[in-house]
């Protein structure tokens, strides 16, 4: 959607008119990887997950900012007051380096704490709030992550009325190669059945996976559904 002009308009058109306080949570994964590719600089995926080193990460703090702006401005171009921030900014999202037994990511966060207090600020003066996946550890490195896991940690954190995962398909597949199969909803026995069958893909798997998290934690409502279809979609149930 964020490679595309028409669809980003789309999305937003459609964001705007949520009526209640909201918060965007965006990635860019895409244009990161056509920035390094200009700059010469090597893009390795592992399991869907960025390996981020030194340079990569360079890269990455061009290309997330950049089109946080642009969101931003165009939000407020819709009408609607925005300010462009990152998990750094505030002390929002603190986050460590992954650790892992055989794979090093190099600068890839996880989060460890949430501090959500000025974001309610800035929603009680209706100024909607355009996260970045950059986060920072304690020591203020900043790190690639995931823009799913922080949108779950901060809906969690405030205890959202809803959480809304967007992007491309209508919903969560009964047949991934069926895009009329929408699920209009999904229990945690569905996800387990699907994904032993293969019918759910590996994209999918951490949006589900953050979804489950972020209801075990108190969002009331996790939804996935098409970037232009804010009401649609998938309802995911605990």
């Amino acid at each position: 959607m964020l490679d595309d002009p028409v669809k980003e308009e789309e999305f937003l058109q459609a964001f705007i008119k949520l009526e209640h306080p909201k918060i965007l949570v965006h990635g860019g994964g895409m244009y990161a990887t056509k920035l390094a590719a200009r700059l010469g600089v090597e893009t390795t995926i592992i399991d869907g997950r960025r390996i981020t080193d030194a340079p990569n990460l360079e890269v990455i703090t061009l290309a997330y900012p950049a089109i946080n702006k642009r969101l931003t401005a165009r939000i407020q171009a819709l009408g609607q007051d925005a300010i462009g921030i990152s998990g750094a900014d505030l002390g929002i999202l603190k986050s460590e380096k992954r650790v892992h037994p055989t794979i090093d990511y190099g600068f890839v966060g996880d989060i460890i704490s949430t501090k959500i207090d000025k974001l309610k600020l800035l929603l009680e003066l209706e100024i909607v709030p355009v996260f970045c996946a950059i986060t920072s550890t304690s020591e203020g490195t900043l790190l690639n992550t995931n823009a799913d896991t922080i949108a779950s940690e901060i809906a969690s954190a405030g205890h959202a009325d809803e959480l809304i995962f967007c992007f491309e398909k209508g919903g969560v597949l009964e047949y991934p190669d069926d895009d009329s199969s929408v699920l209009s909803s999904i229990t945690l026995a569905d996800i387990d059945r699907l994904t032993s069958t293969g019918k759910i893909s590996t994209g999918m798997i951490p949006k589900l996976h953050n979804a489950v998290k972020a209801l075990k934690k108190g969002v009331s409502s996790v939804r996935i559904t098409h970037y232009s279809d804010l009401n649609g979609g998938t309802i995911v149930e605990s």
